[in-house]
């Protein structure tokens, strides 16, 4: 079943977290990341050299920085061939149909402008922005079926193993995180920001640091994240997460499907469930993925086309009114 307004049970506000505590996590308020004081003990030399050390990194890496990343694991490559490499009669099979757990699909929205970016061959193609944290329980819930979705247009690497803050709602929710992913297609561009690690800084106050958002990714949530394009949205809700923009032509605000329906289950069980049509969790998890892969298409002109024409991806077309 499909549901195209934002659930606020779905969604993780973006407002600053003071404590670690049972309720919804929060998106901590934009910060640099540096404690109070942090200059009053360093040497003018010294500040002159992270300066301009920074400065070169911005220049010549062009990538997020990442901050308290020690605790990366890679995926388990069972589990990564599993998650990527879903048989298309499970898609066709499911199509969108959740029996028991309502699945919501992308939002549709009109005569914005698009969002592109350029392959490593120089081509410009749609790109998909991701906005998330790892300590977030509905972001953990909405990778699975986006990763499976991105994964019939191209190929990630460097996927590592995450579960969200052990002390919130849906406490440890097995899933991934993009902190180091890659991600290689020929049809569109991925870029993912992980803006907080799943665990409080050292002084209690918030979630760790770990990347930062450009001025322009952040015009995007500030912009596309809101009332205006999101159903269901007040402003007290903030900017919530996850975000992902397609092309600024589709938008997911929120998870797809709530992630008390990976309560109990280990990455390995859900990973190697996916094989099974029969099974409540993947039905969520591949009509999420099915939804997504139908907005990708629109974005292809419908390449791949043994992806696009997919009779459970015209499923989903059909119920997103998509021609």
């Amino acid at each position: 079943m499909a549901k195209s307004p934002a659930s606020k049970k779905n969604v993780a506000s973006r407002r600053p977290a003071t404590q670690a505590s049972n309720r919804t996590p929060v998106r901590p308020a934009k910060s640099s990341g540096r404690p109070a004081g942090l200059f009053t003990w360093l040497a003018i030399g010294v500040v002159v050299v992270i300066v301009a050390a920074l400065v070169i990194i911005k220049v010549v890496g062009g990538s997020p920085s990442t901050k308290g990343d020690s605790a990366f694991s890679p995926v388990d490559p069972t589990v990564f061939a599993e998650l990527t490499g879903v048989p298309m009669s499970i898609f066709n099979t499911i199509g969108v149909t959740s029996q028991v757990v309502q699945v919501n699909a992308p939002i549709a929205v009109k005569d914005q402008p698009p969002l592109t970016a350029r392959t490593s061959s120089g081509t410009t193609v749609p790109e998909i922005f991701y906005l998330g944290a790892e300590y977030c329980p509905y972001c953990a819930a909405q990778r699975w079926p986006t990763i499976i979705a991105l994964s019939r247009f191209g190929t990630f690497t460097n996927l590592g193993n995450m579960s969200s803050y052990a002390h919130d709602t849906y406490p440890n929710t097995p899933t991934f995180t993009f902190v180091r992913a890659t991600y290689t297609s020929k049809y569109i561009v991925f870029k993912s920001i992980e803006e907080y690690t799943n665990y409080l800084n050292a002084a209690k106050t918030n979630y760790q640091l770990l990347q930062t958002p450009s001025k322009a990714q952040q015009a995007l949530v500030v912009k596309y994240d809101t009332p205006k394009y999101i159903p269901g949205l007040t402003k007290s809700d903030g900017n919530p997460i996850p975000f992902i923009t397609m092309d600024n032509k589709f938008l997911v605000s929120g998870a797809s499907y709530s992630p008390d329906t990976l309560t109990n289950l280990t990455r390995a069980n859900i990973a190697t469930g996916l094989s099974d049509p029969t099974s409540p969790v993947t039905d969520a998890i591949i009509a999420s993925a099915n939804y997504q892969t139908a907005a990708i298409c629109s974005l292809t002109n419908n390449e791949p086309s043994n992806v696009c024409t997919s009779s459970g991806v015209l499923a989903a077309k059909k119920a997103m009114k998509i021609k």
